[in-house]
């Protein structure tokens, strides 16, 4: 494909998504109206997001680079994100009732409110979002650098630029409807790219022919092996059931009803679409199986399109990458807005600048996500460790939380520490690393059992759910209130 054709097609793309995020938002006068879309979103638009968040930069790009080395194992990274959001709809989805703004919020509530649990597990989850922002970025900016010939790293400036221009002007609102038409173009790309790129190998025998037998086992098990296939896909779920960006969607629906429905049909979506990537990865592995970098499969295999058509593939990869980065990046603004400003200035931002600070704490953020960006080129090792990392222990306070009244601060603490201390000591044994394929099972064990037994070994939570509810509701909804902590129990004092 011509680099200067891919490149107009880019901006005039990059303008559109622009022109639309301004209209969308026109009418915005709050902080929540910023962050959260007046918490009023349609089934519609609540799918289309989630849907165009969950195929991002993972489940497009590397996903059909797992596909490349592993055959039918570029299927787990769908099949576990699938699983993560029919939990999560059924699970979480009664949460739109609470009135949420974040999910440190909604650890805070299950710790009987406190606030050194919210405080950390807000940073954390800052941190996380940083982290996933980091790796859309990334990702876009392969698309960008393989169709243009533009410098790696000057790529990585240009999508950070893209999408934080209409993310900065509009908000939540602008970002929903941007998911929800980009989801409509990476399904109709993705598609055409499968069909397509079976047709031009001589069909699915040549393909049998191409692979490895193994890889053409049920998920390529024969060749990952069980653990690490089950790993694989089990960290993608854990990763959906505790990133911020999915329980945003909740926040922010209309409510229960909608929300759920919408969270089914994307599983629904989800998991056909992760047939996709795996068989572009075996097409891709069949035109040429000696790639040095499979992150690029993908692209390689765009190479034999016409002009037009593999612009409108490329525009879809690009689609799922920054629709995502754009979902992270707000919900790492609204964290630093209920959370990191509240811990620092020990009140909620006023009313009256909560969007200008909302809109130069997302230059903030993408800012960060960059620097993040320029420091790796390998997006699946990238998120995987990132997850284990940081949201085991937060998947595991999620779960404790939400189903067991006797849970504590004290538990929670020890969840988050137990993961990530677990996950570094898995990555530092090469064999267990080797075993295992990543550190998400581990971690989620050890954080679940040492948070089960400290949370039995200490005192319950002194204040009910109700009242840490009110609480909570009280001190954002109301600008004046000045926060105290108890630094011996976290609670607000």
């Amino acid at each position: 494909m011509n680099s200067h054709v891919f490149l107009v097609g880019f901006i005039v793309y990059a303008i559109a998504m622009i022109w639309l995020g301004w209209y969308v938002s026109r009418n915005q006068k709050s902080g929540e109206d910023f962050l959260l879309g007046g918490r009023s979103l349609p089934l519609f638009l609540t799918l289309g997001s989630t849907v165009a968040t969950m195929v991002g930069t993972g489940s497009s790009m590397g996903a059909v680079g797992f596909g490349y080395s592993n055959g039918w194992a570029g299927m787990l990274y769908g099949v576990g994100g699938a699983i993560g959001i029919l939990l999560v709809a059924w699970l979480f989805a009664p949460l739109r009732k609470l009135r949420f703004m974040t999910m440190s919020e909604e650890l805070s509530y299950y710790t009987g409110g406190s606030h050194l649990i919210k405080n950390i597990v807000g940073l954390m989850i800052f941190i996380a979002s940083i982290g996933w922002l980091g790796a859309h970025i990334l990702g876009g900016s392969l698309y960008l650098s393989w169709a243009t010939g533009i410098d790696l790293t000057v790529a990585k400036f240009i999508i950070a630029l893209a999408f934080a221009i209409y993310v900065i002007i509009g908000g939540y609102s602008a970002v929903v409807w941007t998911d929800t038409i980009q989801a409509l173009i990476l399904f109709f790309g993705f598609i055409l790219m499968a069909i397509l790129a079976v047709i031009h190998v001589g069909g699915w025998q040549a393909i049998e022919q191409a692979m490895d037998p193994q890889a053409l086992s049920l998920f390529a098990i024969d060749k990952l092996g069980l653990v690490p296939a089950l790993s694989l896909a089990t960290v993608i779920g854990v990763g959906v059931l505790a990133t911020p960006s999915y329980r945003q969607r909740i926040y922010s629906g209309k409510n229960v009803s909608s929300v759920r429905r919408s969270f089914v049909y994307t599983g629904v979506l989800y998991l056909f679409f992760s047939i996709l990537p795996a068989i572009i990865g075996m097409a891709a592995f069949t035109m040429n199986p000696h790639l040095t970098n499979s992150n690029y499969a993908f692209l390689f295999a765009t190479g034999f399109l016409p002009a037009i058509l593999g612009m409108v593939v490329l525009i879809a990869g690009l689609s799922a990458t920054m629709s995502s980065a754009s979902s992270d990046a707000i919900a790492a603004v609204a964290i630093m807005m209920r959370d990191v400003y509240t811990m620092v200035t020990g009140r909620m931002p006023p009313e009256n600048k909560a969007i200008l600070l909302s809109r130069i704490m997302l230059a903030g953020v993408i800012g960060l996500a960059l620097i993040c960006a320029l420091t790796s080129n390998d997006i699946i090792s990238y998120i995987t460790k990132m997850i284990s990392m940081l949201m085991s222990g937060l998947f595991v306070c999620s779960l404790l939380g939400h189903f067991w009244l006797r849970f504590n601060w004290q538990g929670a603490l020890t969840a988050l520490i137990a993961g990530m201390l677990t996950s570094i000591v898995i990555l530092a044994k090469a064999d267990w690393l080797a075993f295992w394929g990543n550190p998400c099972i581990p971690s989620v064990v050890v954080s679940f059992v040492s948070s089960l037994f400290v949370t039995l070994m200490t005192p319950a939570s002194t204040l009910s759910r109700e009242d840490a509810l009110a609480m909570i509701t009280r001190e954002r909804e109301d600008q004046s209130v000045v926060v105290v902590t108890d630094k011996a129990s976290g609670n607000a004092g």
